[in-house]
C-alpha cells in the first residue's frame, strides 16, 4: 500500500486586504484641489472686475490708487462705507443721487475695497486710513465737509475729524461700533488676513465660503428690515475677491484693538449725529451708540424701530434729515 502524501498546510482563504490611498497621495490631491479653486476663484475675480468697472475717477496719493466718485454741487458730503463694502454701497440705496441734489458727494472706496490699492507694506489702522483721504481730500480742494461714516467708516470719520478739526465741520456717525467688546465672530472673521494660511484660505476657501453665506449675511445685516431689491445692485462678485476678502479680514482684525486704542470721544467738537437702528444684530445700539451720544455733549441721538445695520437703505430719510440738522437747515 502507497503512503499517502504529506499534504502542506491549507491555503488561506483571506485575500490581500486593499491598501486605500496614501497620505502622500491624499495631501497631493488636497493640494490640488487647492490649486483648481484658486485659479476658479482668481478667473472669477478678473471677470468681476471687467464687469464692474470703475464707477468714478482716481487718485494716487502716497503710492496708492484710490478710486472715488463725485457727484452734484453744494456743501461738500464725504460718505465712507463699512467693512466688506464699496462705493456701489452708497449707490444702490440711492443716497448718493438723492444727496446730490443739495450737495457736492464724494465717495471713496476705501483701500482694498473696490477698485482703490491697499498696499501690504502699511496696517491700514483707521488713522492710516484717514491720513490718506485727507490727503486725497485736499487734493480734491475740499476745506469743509460733512462726513458720514457707516459701521467701520464711523471709526475713519472720527479719525478725519481728529486729524483735521476744521476740515470736518460735522459727523454724522451710522451704526458704528465705538467701545472694545468680546466678539467671537471677529475670530472666524479674521482668519484670512493671518499670513501665509490666511493667504491659502482667501484664495482657495474663503470665496466659496463666503458664496455659500452671502444670503444668509445679507438677510442678517438688514435684520429685520427686508433686504431691498434695489441692493440687487451691490456686485457681490466684487465682495468676495480674495483681494477685498483679505481687506475685510484686516479690519476685522482691528476692530476691537481700535476701539480699546481711542480711549474716549470727548475732544470731538464738531456737531455730530448718532444714528442707529434698534434691531442692529451686527453692533448693539446700547452699548454703541446710545453710550457713544453720553460721551458726545453737542451729539443728537436718533434710534430708528425696526432698522437694523444697514441704515442708509432703509431709513434714507432719516439720514437726509441727519444732514439737514448737522448743517443747520432743520430744526
Amino acid at each position: 500500500m502507497m503512503p499517502s502524501p504529506t499534504r502542506g498546510p491549507a491555503p488561506s482563504s483571506r485575500r490581500p486586504a486593499r491598501r486605500g490611498p496614501s497620505g502622500r497621495a491624499l495631501a497631493g490631491l488636497a493640494i490640488a484641489a487647492l490649486a483648481v479653486s484658486a485659479y476658479a476663484n482668481h478667473r472669477a475675480a478678473c471677470r468681476a472686475e471687467r464687469e464692474n468697472p470703475p464707477l468714478g475717477r482716481f487718485l494716487e496719493i502716497d503710492g496708492v490708487r484710490l478710486h472715488y466718485v463725485e457727484r452734484g454741487s453744494g456743501p461738500v458730503l464725504v460718505l465712507l462705507h463699512g467693512n466688506g463694502s464699496m462705493i456701489q454701497d452708497f449707490e444702490s440705496s440711492g443716497l448718493v443721487a438723492r444727496a446730490a441734489r443739495t450737495h457736492r458727494v464724494i465717495v471713496f472706496d476705501r483701500p482694498g475695497y473696490g477698485h482703490s490699492d491697499r498696499p501690504r507694506s502699511r496696517v491700514w489702522t483707521d488713522v492710516a486710513q484717514a491720513d490718506l483721504l485727507h490727503k486725497a481730500l485736499r487734493r480734491l480742494g475740499v476745506s469743509r465737509a460733512t462726513v458720514l461714516g457707516h459701521s467701520w467708516g464711523c471709526a475713519v470719520a472720527v479719525a478725519l475729524a481728529r486729524r483735521d478739526p476744521p476740515m470736518v465741520g460735522a459727523l454724522l456717525l451710522a451704526a458704528g461700533f465705538y467701545y472694545p467688546r468680546p466678539r467671537l465672530d471677529v475670530v472666524a472673521m479674521a482668519a484670512p488676513a493671518v499670513p501665509l494660511l490666511g493667504d491659502a484660505l482667501r484664495y482657495a476657501v474663503s470665496p466659496l465660503l463666503a458664496r455659500l453665506l452671502w444670503p444668509g449675511l445679507v438677510r442678517q445685516i438688514f435684520s429685520p428690515a427686508p433686504v431691498p431689491a434695489a441692493f440687487r445692485a451691490f456686485p457681490r462678485e466684487m465682495a468676495v475677491r480674495p483681494s477685498q476678502l483679505r481687506a475685510s479680514a484686516a479690519e476685522s482684525a482691528l476692530m476691537i484693538l481700535q476701539a480699546a486704542a481711542h480711549g474716549g470721544y470727548g475732544d470731538l467738537r464738531m456737531p455730530v449725529a448718532i444714528l442707529t437702528g434698534t434691531g442692529d444684530r451686527v453692533v448693539d445700539p446700547a452699548t454703541q451708540s446710545v453710550r457713544l451720544h453720553r460721551e458726545i455733549p453737542q451729539s443728537h441721538l436718533e434710534c430708528l424701530p425696526g432698522i437694523g445695520h444697514m441704515i442708509h437703505h432703509n431709513a434714507p430719510d432719516a439720514v437726509m434729515a441727519a444732514i439737514d440738522r448737522l448743517e443747520g437747515r432743520a430744526p
